[in-house]
């Protein structure tokens, strides 16, 4: 990226052209861009083809979260806007698309979850004191996958269709492909919940596991004169026997061909009985609201034993301990937390004890009233910055578009201060110039009065 203020002979330069009061440039123009450039170095080698700048892919990846748009549509946005190419260290108007969409998939593979973990931290350490409160909120929250509903049924209809592509791909014809009466049973699955239709939906079901079982026995003979293929397929086969053979109560079941790290978490919400996916801690300062420390979970552990993984995240981020938690009352079980030989208490709810004083009341309901002003930051978390659905694959996209989420919710927030700081300045001028005017006015409606007084006959006649 070119660092020259040199102008272009045929384009204007972009700060001629953008207001440079709007929260975007102020925000591209106080992230330190130089210490990412400083960091990500170490996964460049030199060789081959130029990478493209570091700051442009950061950027990118910035205003794709901020934006909550897809690794395609980031790319056509950024052509059609000059604020994002201002945002991503552009001194000229670009008429042509930056990289192509894959090459955003490959830095964050580049990067990896630490490179993600600067940025993140980068976005909490740009709100200065506001991110070291000695109190913290901490909740968890469910990050779906970009999976459909699982059913046994569809398990066995996804393994069964893979298994006819592997046929045609190797060129291997098949006893009976079951195409014709795969597509019948796949018709009495529908209303498996009717009465009516139960039983015959659990044999359609049964039926389509005796199916893929018999095409996948039938594939894996013919691979026996051809170790090569065995080997390529192996893993997929250990899956496909995997999924078939799990039960209702069999632990760790998979939910997904593509999505393994899936598991189903039951919130005990009344419209959503499940939901599949991977567990997200969050932390947010008490007061300011500012996201200082998130953790995914591989596995679904209660919320209590996800406090050291995120409380350690949010210490790592900032510069002084943290020297209290109030979590609700699904933490119940842990009252402290070491982290780097440093206690932090875990406030729990509960009822009140008769030893308390009316101001220790009054704290403790205060504080656990605040608690709840984590719940919208979730919200806006997954409506605004692309956590209610990850379309990242693996865990490792689970921690990576989190990472993002929070890092964006922050970016946001900084944006919105500064938005109201201007505002609020502006108000501030209108009205002082507003008070000034009414007193100016009031002078002259008294010296206007005065006047009167001095002019008429009552004062000529008393002195």
């Amino acid at each position: 990226m070119s660092k020259t203020t040199q102008k272009n002979l045929f384009y204007g330069s972009l700060m001629d052209m953008l207001d440079t009061n709007d929260p975007l440039i102020q925000l591209a123009d106080i992230i330190p861009w130089s210490k990412f450039e400083t960091e990500f170095k170490k996964y460049y080698t030199g060789e081959g083809r130029p990478p493209k700048p570091i700051r442009l892919m950061v950027g990118i990846l910035l205003l794709k979260q901020l934006k909550n748009l897809s690794d395609e549509s980031i790319i056509e946005h950024w052509k059609q806007n000059p604020y994002f190419q201002y945002f991503c260290g552009l001194n000229d108007y670009q008429a042509s698309v930056p990289c192509h969409p894959t090459e955003l998939v490959k830095f964050r593979n580049r990067i990896g979850k630490k490179g993600m973990e600067f940025i993140f931290k980068m976005s909490v350490q740009l709100h200065g004191e506001a991110s070291e409160e000695e109190q913290v909120i901490v909740d968890s929250t469910v990050q779906e996958s970009n999976i459909t509903f699982p059913t046994d049924g569809k398990l066995a209809i996804k393994i069964i269709i893979h298994l006819l592509r592997i046929a045609k791909r190797e060129n291997i014809k098949l006893r009976r492909s079951f195409k014709k009466e795969t597509k019948q049973l796949r018709i009495l699955l529908r209303f498996f919940r009717h009465p009516r239709k139960i039983k015959k939906a659990m044999g359609a079901m049964k039926r389509l596991r005796e199916i893929a079982k018999i095409i996948l026995r039938d594939i894996d003979r013919k691979f026996e004169d051809n170790l090569e293929l065995h080997e390529k397929y192996a893993e997929s086969f250990y899956l496909y026997m995997r999924v078939l053979s799990q039960e209702k109560n069999t632990p760790n079941k998979i939910y997904s061909l593509h999505e393994l790290d899936a598991y189903a978490i039951n919130k005990g919400k009344d419209h959503k009985g499940y939901e599949f996916g991977t567990k997200a801690s969050i932390v947010t300062t008490k007061t300011t609201g500012i996201i200082v420390g998130v953790s995914a979970h591989q596995t679904n552990i209660h919320d209590s034993k996800t406090l050291p993984a995120v409380l350690g995240n949010a210490t790592s981020n900032r510069n002084t301990p943290i020297a209290e938690a109030i979590c609700d009352r699904g933490y119940r079980g842990t009252k402290e937390v070491i982290i780097n030989n440093y206690t932090t208490t875990i406030s729990i709810p509960g009822t009140v004890l008769k030893k308390d004083t009316q101001k220790e009341k009054d704290i403790k309901r205060e504080k656990f009233k605040r608690r709840a002003a984590i719940e919208p930051i979730i919200g806006h978390m997954k409506s605004d910055y692309r956590m209610a659905r990850n379309y990242l694959k693996g865990f490792i996209g689970d921690e990576i578009n989190l990472l993002l989420a929070a890092s964006a919710f922050n970016l946001k927030k900084w944006m919105n201060i500064y938005f109201y700081a201007v505002f609020t300045r502006d108000i501030s001028l209108v009205l002082r110039a507003i008070a000034q005017i009414q007193k100016l006015s009031f002078l002259l409606h008294c010296l206007f009065e005065l006047k009167k007084f001095y002019a008429s006959e009552n004062w000529i006649s008393s002195e």
